[in-house]
């Protein structure tokens, strides 16, 4: 027997038991073969919007689904409702993305330029989600499109010109399934620079700021830059480990990042191509348990000016991330990595979702998207996690 499909919307003030009637309303459908195919729905501020989509026989007319509405008591104190007749709609989530836009304050200007954007990809939304109002603002928006290229780049553009952080990933519960978050240290995990801090104490902060930087820029190899910096701290007294560790400033929201990985199931980890001796106490304060970074060598309690072991470069961050994610039992394409500097391009490009954290245009070009934010558990907004979640402990 032939279908119809129709879209019943409920809306008006919200109250107890609306959705109840709705579905014991629909159920009563079921003589006819109703088959509920799709529900949505938003309350803001007691405004209520729900929308359930069901496919009946052709025999079943607009007027039997507003009766079935009418006899369990829906229509009622305030709250109206319509039924119209539509297309079924196609669930297929290879042709939904999930657009997620973050920035301090999101204005309506904003938001008119990304929806401008979309629909000049011949594109829809589908779904609106705020996931956080606090420390910054963001929403995830879902969108249909069948051309997910000229999507991107069309997003990716507005964005940049109205100042917006923006991912764009595809939709599907495997987003939701990225098991492992392999972080940077330096300048990403914490607001600091380690090799600078050694360098204050030796006196040579100058010239080692100047080669951190242009490493960090890709300007030099950051391998060959790294043992440039090490040798200026020859004769330094290992102690200086400890009060350089004394002084480290994790960046806001870094320990509200990982507390909330691990409570939801998630595995932080941190390849750092800074120093082991200095890094691992405060990793393990953390609770974090995947970690790799160059080790600094000590004789006779004085740091040697040299390194122990092979330099942990740009291929060795990203060798450290595909070693995690194989320890953990994950693929690749549910990794996410977060870096600032040159040497995490390979670490970023390797993973299922690169974010360039506060990092350098070359940094930024390698990632999948950027954050301009300065709190580091932004990340979560670009998991789906929203602020309600991260609060709940």
């Amino acid at each position: 027997m032939a279908s119809t499909t129709y879209l019943v919307t409920v809306s008006g003030p919200d109250r107890v038991g609306v959705g109840a009637e709705l579905f014991a309303a629909l159920s009563s459908l079921s003589a006819h073969n109703g088959q509920l195919t799709d529900v949505a729905q938003i309350t803001i501020r007691g405004a209520l919007v729900l929308c359930a989509e069901i496919t009946v026989d052709d025999s079943v007319t607009p007027q039997m689904v507003s009766e079935a509405l009418h006899a369990h008591h829906i229509i009622a104190q305030g709250i109206s409702a319509t039924v119209e007749s539509v297309q079924p709609s196609d669930s297929a989530d290879g042709r939904r993305l999930l657009v997620t836009l973050l920035a301090p304050t999101i204005s309506a200007e904003q938001l008119n330029g990304v929806f401008r954007a979309i629909a000049e990809s011949d594109a829809t939304c589908e779904r609106i989600v705020h996931l956080a109002s606090y420390p910054v603002n963001c929403y995830e928006l879902v969108v249909r499109g069948a051309d997910h290229a000229a999507l991107r780049e069309g997003l990716t553009t507005v964005a940049s010109q109205l100042g917006l952080d923006l991912a764009v990933q595809r939709a599907g519960l495997h987003r939701r399934s990225k098991h492992l978050v392999v972080m940077d240290a330096d300048s990403t995990l914490l607001q600091d620079e380690v090799i600078d801090l050694l360098a204050d104490a030796c006196g040579c902060a100058e010239e080692v700021s100047k080669v951190t930087e242009a490493a960090m820029a890709g300007e030099i190899d950051f391998a060959e830059s790294l043992r440039r910096r090490v040798a200026l701290l020859e004769g330094l007294p290992a102690t200086v480990i400890d009060d350089v560790r004394a002084k480290l400033r994790l960046t806001p929201g870094a320990r509200t990042l990982v507390r909330t990985l691990r409570r939801l199931g998630y595995v932080p980890a941190v390849v750092s191509g800074g120093f082991l001796e200095v890094l691992e106490p405060l990793l393990r304060d953390l609770q974090v348990e995947h970690y790799e970074a160059n080790r600094l060598e000590i004789r006779d309690g004085k740091l040697t000016g040299q390194l122990s072991g092979d330099v942990l470069d740009r291929a060795g961050k990203a060798r450290a991330l595909q070693r995690f994610a194989d320890e953990v039992g994950v693929p690749l394409e549910q990794t996410v990595a977060v870096g600032d500097g040159a040497n995490d391009i390979d670490m970023l490009s390797v993973a299922g979702l690169g974010i360039a954290f506060n990092a350098k245009p070359l940094v930024q070009e390698h990632a999948d998207t950027a954050l301009s934010v300065p709190y580091l558990d932004a990340v979560l907004y670009f998991l789906g996690i929203s602020r309600e979640e991260i609060e709940a402990e």
